[in-house]
């Protein structure tokens, strides 16, 4: 866990007071044989050039390391504090270097590690015990931080990495969106053009339906695109997501497209989460897309079924189409990669006795986990 810039600085601050104390009493502690005897302010003087870099360690990790260690190693050089003593320095080692191991690192992190190893070891008596105390003082707490930067870097890595594979999931879904709006108005405009353009001589009252089916369809469609577009700014409401009771209207477009649907809902008051719900929608509506588009004139059958904590979708059609062996289109790879996301089954292909069906079951609610 990281800490806020204030809470960190309070912290160490506050270190300074014991970290401080234990210095000063090591300072006035008693010298070895042949050590100074030197002035009180002296041993406050060193106290706080060693401990007084600990307030500010994270904020200038270099700087607060080498005033320390600098201040440390004259201290032991000079024996106002005694060797003996040397514990209380050590715990201001330990404490800057750790967080310049945090802070830096890097090659030149490491170097001013080893430098402060070394410096703070060269006062310390006897020589053998030197080596064990730079070491020791600075070492451990400077791969401890060195650990932690990279623990925090590798969460940092991850964190980056959840928020790209979240966006492009977000991109995903709201091409998926647009694919399924897009493609089932534009069908039904397509048909219906055509339509108009082939009978507007001869009947100008069935052109005219025609031209008014488009318009329905559009003005379905640009209410869809700014629903989605509404869904995707924070500062917008909540706007209501297509479900099942939006599946007797989207039936009455097809019909308009040249398709007889029949709807069967079962039950028919039957209701089901906002994401399920969705996927039911937007899967009957690439499957009526696709009837339109390839079957029309044609009657089609839907059927909804909501039982023991599943969903069923069936969607099939009288009528004939093209074969395109070994290729599926975008639509059905669609309809499959919806069904999937919400752990469920989808099959589509040609029926027996003519016609085309699709088929999919999604798990609901609790079922899902």
């Amino acid at each position: 866990m990281q800490l806020s810039g204030r809470l960190a600085a309070a912290i160490d601050a506050a270190a300074v007071v014991p970290v401080g104390a234990a210095c000063l009493a090591a300072a006035y502690a008693a010298p070895e044989a042949g050590g100074p005897h030197e002035p009180g302010w002296v041993s406050v003087v060193v106290a706080l050039a060693i401990s007084a870099p600990v307030a500010v360690r994270r904020r200038w990790p270099y700087a607060a390391a080498a005033v320390a260690t600098l201040a440390a190693a004259a201290a032991l050089v000079t024996q106002v504090i005694p060797s003996f003593a040397g514990v209380a320095p050590g715990c201001a080692l330990a404490l800057v270097f750790y967080s310049l191991g945090a802070a830096a690192p890097n090659r030149w992190g490491l170097t001013a590690a080893a430098a402060g190893a070394v410096l703070a070891g060269v006062g310390v008596r006897p020589p053998t015990v030197a080596v064990f105390f730079g070491l020791a003082a600075v070492g451990p707490a400077f791969a401890l931080g060195y650990v932690v930067a990279e623990r925090r870097a590798q969460a940092a890595l991850r964190d980056e990495q959840l928020v790209r594979q979240a966006t492009v999931e977000e991109r995903l879904r709201v091409a998926r969106e647009l694919h399924d709006v897009v493609a089932h108005t534009m069908t039904l405009i397509v048909v219906k053009a055509s339509i108009a353009n082939h009978v507007a001589e001869k009947s100008p009252a069935e052109a005219r339906d025609a031209l008014r089916v488009i318009e329905t369809a559009g003005r379905e469609a640009m209410l869809e695109v700014r629903r989605m577009l509404d869904m995707l700014r924070e500062d917008t409401p909540d706007a209501p997501v297509r479900g099942l009771r939006d599946l007797p209207e989207l039936a009455s477009l097809a019909t308009v497209g040249g398709v007889e649907v029949r709807l069967e809902l079962d039950p028919p008051d039957a209701a089901l989460p906002e994401a399920e719900g969705l996927a039911v929608y937007r899967i009957v509506q690439e499957s009526l897309t696709n009837v339109v588009k390839h079957a029309a004139p044609a009657r089609c059958r839907v059927r909804v079924e909501v039982r023991g904590g599943e969903v069923g979708i069936e969607v099939t059609d009288d009528g004939g189409r093209a074969a395109a062996p070994g290729r599926a289109g975008h639509g059905l790879i669609g309809m499959r990669e919806r069904a999937a996301m919400h752990g469920g089954t989808f099959a589509a292909g040609p029926r027996p006795g003519g016609g085309f069906a699709v088929r999919a079951r999604l798990p609901v609610g609790a079922a899902r986990d």
